[in-house]
């Protein structure tokens, strides 16, 4: 069922078009809703120029009561279609983030962190009566405490000059270029985000062939990035020019090659017991097994133990025991010293062979 709307923006009331999307169906989300700005009149520069502020109809709400429903029903439906393991990401300003915090946690919703959006080049404080608002807030959430959530962490310190990367993310507001406008050039949705924002959000928390929703995309920015970064993508919006705009931007989006899409930092190696080795035949009871240094030669047991002197149990025991420690890993210490069965046990096993 979820395939008829795979890579498609959806028309219509995003708590509508939620409702028909099945249950544990995505696996991650970025919304970005009305923030209910509650701007008073217009706003002027300086020099006496407009300033093109967010005014648009679908930000209006008529109390902080109605804003708070209507962020409970789509944040609600978006917890039921999220998969056990996925994750959502909404973003807001202080209008509005904190009220967005409170009703995801109400909802069931596990928070994970917040990122600040520290924004490099914001627009002023025109009428110097408050600090200059330089950055926006991201709430980062799994669906249940316990979800197994994708977060490519060795990936993205590799991607921030193998520095953890940190809740505050520098990056510019949308323009130049990037900035969608009409002939007359005026800005064509007046809150695009930056693709570097929805590049960082995808690539560090979802995988190749994912189903990413937006219930409010708006520009497009997130299906152009879902496709550029091989992921699948679902858009909803209501406004018929943001439609329009998005399909061009996707349509032009160029995806990535397949092979650049990997993540081999975070690929890891199977565990295989040292018993399934006996079993298939790798090694065999009566063989031994030596320490780097050959200072400790053990023998293999038929029950998958080894034998070191008086010391007997697992390999990780028996190496531990023979270096005084309390545990050590044993797939590390021993080694075997047939080049015949290099290649075999290369195959299964993390440890070096001689």
């Amino acid at each position: 069922m979820i395939n008829q709307y795979l890579n498609k923006i959806v028309k219509g009331d995003c708590i509508e078009v939620l409702k028909k999307l099945p249950d544990n169906s995505v696996d991650l989300i970025f919304a970005d809703p009305p923030y209910n700005l509650q701007l008073q009149g217009e706003l002027w520069r300086p020099n006496q120029t407009k300033v093109d502020a967010v005014n648009d109809d679908w930000d209006k709400f008529g109390s902080f009561e109605d804003y708070d429903n209507f962020c409970k029903e789509w944040i609600k439906e978006c917890r039921r279609v999220l998969k056990p393991d996925g994750t959502i990401w909404i973003i807001g300003s202080y209008h509005n983030i904190f009220r967005i915090g409170k009703i995801m946690q109400d909802v069931g919703l596990w928070i994970l962190n917040d990122i600040l959006w520290i924004k490099t080049n914001p627009m002023p404080n025109f009428k110097g009566t408050r600090f200059n608002n330089a950055h926006e807030t991201l709430i980062w959430a799994s669906k249940n405490k316990d979800s197994r959530y994708t977060f490519h962490y060795k990936t993205m310190k590799a991607f921030n000059e193998d520095l953890q990367l940190r809740s505050d993310w520098y990056i510019p507001i949308c323009n130049g270029g990037e900035r969608l406008k009409d002939t007359k050039g005026n800005k064509i949705h007046s809150t695009q985000k930056p693709e570097a924002l929805l590049y960082r959000i995808i690539i560090s928390t979802s995988n190749p062939n994912d189903i990413v929703l937006d219930p409010f995309i708006g520009s497009g920015t997130t299906g152009a990035i879902a496709k550029k970064l091989g992921r699948n993508f679902i858009g909803i919006e209501k406004e018929d020019n943001y439609i329009k705009v998005a399909n061009e931007r996707i349509t032009n989006a160029k995806p990535y090659v397949h092979q650049t899409l990997t993540y081999p930092f975070e690929t890891k190696k199977p565990k295989v017991p040292f018993g399934n080795l006996i079993e298939s035949g790798f090694v065999k009871a009566g063989e031994k097994l030596f320490s780097k240094d050959k200072k400790h030669k053990a023998e293999i047991l038929a029950n998958a133990t080894i034998v070191l002197d008086d010391i007997s149990g697992s390999i990780h025991r028996v190496s531990a025991q023979a270096l005084g420690k309390e545990s050590n890993n044993g797939w590390t210490f021993w080694f075997v010293d047939e080049e015949e069965k290099l290649k075999n046990k290369e195959c299964l096993v993390e440890c070096v062979i001689r």
